[in-house]
């Protein structure tokens, strides 16, 4: 009976914390206006013209230097990435970076630390999309607190998720239910890190230009 107990605990704890974290998602966007920063980096995946499209619209207006879109697909060309971000050529051509060595979250994180030292950047915008952005700020700041680098999240709003009734669609219950994970498996992770020194690995620069 204390194991069934005990396990009954966990569950209600693992369902509570659920909850909060998809309450933490809906409250998130729309994403209040940014602070100027000296870059901005947007996390490719799932929509990623909806994400590409917003950090484009803060270059253009003048929110930050220029633009890292990191994890791009290496079959696509940057003619294929421009299409999708709907960018004026002379800007995308003058302030948009395109990484290609990301495949995941810390592979993002890597990139973009290599891409703010080479362009000597303290400030960035994260955009990414909303249910992404919590394990996305864990793994960027893992990497760039340490090169006093500071954070803003942008977060986008996923059209195919409504946090507030979530648990209607088997769809949006599962994307919420394995991010749930991954961030808490992430949590986990930094704790465990954080008893010791840690040494990342870091990939190569993305490409510039």
């Amino acid at each position: 009976m204390r194991s069934v107990a005990a396990f009954l605990v966990v569950v209600l704890i693992w369902t509570a914390g659920l909850a909060a974290f998809a309450g933490r998602i809906q409250q998130s966007t729309p994403a209040p206006t940014p602070q100027r920063a000296d870059g901005i980096v947007v996390l490719t995946g799932a929509a990623s013209r909806e994400r590409i499209a917003a950090a484009v619209g803060l270059l253009s207006t003048n929110y930050g230097r220029r633009v890292l879109v990191s994890g791009v697909n290496r079959e696509l060309t940057r003619e294929d990435v421009r299409s999708v971000s709907t960018a004026v050529k002379r800007l995308y051509d003058c302030c948009v970076d395109l990484g290609f060595s990301a495949l995941d979250t810390v592979g993002n994180a890597r990139e973009t630390a290599d891409w703010a030292k080479a362009m000597r950047f303290n400030s960035l915008i994260v955009v990414t999309a909303d249910y992404h952005m919590p394990r996305a700020m864990l793994e960027l700041r893992a990497l760039l607190d340490r090169q006093g680098v500071s954070l803003q999240p942008y977060p986008v709003a996923t059209s195919a998720l409504n946090a507030r009734r979530w648990w209607r669609s088997p769809q949006a219950t599962r994307l919420l239910v394995v991010e749930y994970c991954k961030y808490l498996a992430i949590l986990g992770r930094e704790l465990v890190l954080s008893l010791g020194p840690r040494d990342r690995a870091h990939a190569p620069a993305p490409q510039k230009g």
